[in-house]
């Protein structure tokens, strides 16, 4: 009785974690293909140079690797086809559990992306989430002869409703925007102000003397003591955004940008860009030119591609220099726009849900 209590609850939590973290990816699969490409990328440059060919297929891997996650933590928990369920479950536990170890070991991505944006871990907190995994599921296949294999129809039917759904909201959230915003420029967040930190920061500094280590508050002025390390006490305190930036060949306008009304028409790649969903937005562009709301693009490029891309489409209006990361961070889509109010954002678009020039200027006034 004990030892299928013991079963029963493992087998809820490994799945509800998978659950978890695979709705939570789910919700976001442009991230997840993001994070992808920074694998294949360190991939590429430290182990094979063939890695690099996954980058253009990173998009359908995440959908399947977040949607697999979901329906998996389904199957263990109702019961369905458990043998099977424990191998796939351990052979995608065993891939994160190599890639979480290789950002640790390496620090080469420092953020896993296991929970998206949710709940940031560690590299090495990501690793021993996955080890503790691997452990629970060790426990499992030690006792796979009492879990069986046959399971009710109603749990075969919510294994399929929960991939179709999974699949659905997966293929909603990458033709419109999350659906849940965990990123650090969420609609509501003044940029200006989270650039600051949230509190006075706190230090405590490591000095040794005679063999022994001290810790101290402030710096000690007494002689005799050596410098051994500066540590942050309060980083919750540090800003939530570091690196917002917006330039051109004529200087910094981050400043600029974070001030008074602004459209901004964000392009996180040139190269990749489908001119047809830029022309989307001219209708926009021609209704907001007479209003004091500010049209701009913000690519992440050299100028001489983006002064290409515009004598294209034969437009005038200004254009600005954007660190490739903190587009795709701000924006998941390619283009989309970011209105902006004294640097709060106020509205995010996909491409495909341009909005009218009268539906924009209405959140200004608001």
């Amino acid at each position: 009785m004990l030892k299928n209590l013991a079963i029963f609850i493992v087998r809820f939590f490994v799945g509800g974690v998978f659950i978890f973290s695979g709705l939570i990816k789910v919700n976001d699969p442009v991230g997840t293909a993001i994070k992808l490409e920074e694998y294949f990328d360190v991939f590429s440059n430290d182990i094979a140079s063939f890695f690099f060919v996954f980058k253009d297929i990173a998009l359908p891997l995440a959908v399947f690797i977040v949607v697999l996650e979901v329906v998996l933590g389904v199957m263990l928990i109702t019961g369905t086809r458990l043998r099977w369920t424990l191998y796939t479950l351990l052979g995608l536990t065993v891939f994160f559990t190599f890639l979480t170890f290789y950002s640790a070991y390496f620090n080469k991505v420092t953020d896993c992306g296991c929970f998206g944006d949710a709940i940031k871990l560690t590299p090495w907190e990501s690793f021993a989430k996955d080890v503790v995994l691997l452990v629970l599921l060790g426990f499992l296949f030690i006792f796979k002869k009492d879990l069986g294999n046959d399971s009710p129809a109603w749990a075969s039917w919510t294994t399929r409703v929960s991939l179709v759904v999974s699949l659905l909201l997966a293929i909603i959230a990458i033709r419109n925007l999350p659906f849940i915003d965990f990123r650090a420029y969420k609609e509501g967040v003044n940029i200006t102000d989270a650039m600051l930190p949230s509190a006075p920061l706190q230090y405590e500094y490591v000095m040794t003397k005679d063999g022994d280590e001290f810790i101290f508050d402030t710096y000690p002025m007494e002689d005799g003591y050596e410098f051994v390390e500066m540590r942050l006490i309060n980083e919750e305190a540090l800003p939530k955004i570091t690196d917002f930036a917006i330039w051109n060949s004529q200087g910094d306008f981050t400043e600029e940008i974070l001030s008074g009304n602004q459209a901004l028409i964000l392009i996180s790649n040139v190269r990749k860009l489908n001119l047809d969903n830029l022309r989307k937005m001219k209708d926009l562009i021609q209704e907001l030119s007479e209003s004091p709301i500010q049209v701009s693009v913000v690519a992440a490029s050299s100028q001489e591609e983006i002064d290409a891309m515009m004598a294209q489409l034969n437009w005038t209006i200004p254009t600005y220099l954007g660190d490739a990361t903190v587009i795709k961070t701000i924006m998941r889509s390619n283009p989309g726009i970011m209105l902006l109010k004294d640097g709060v954002v106020l509205k995010k678009y996909h491409f495909r849900n341009t909005p009218t020039g009268f539906d924009a200027k209405s959140l200004f006034v608001q």
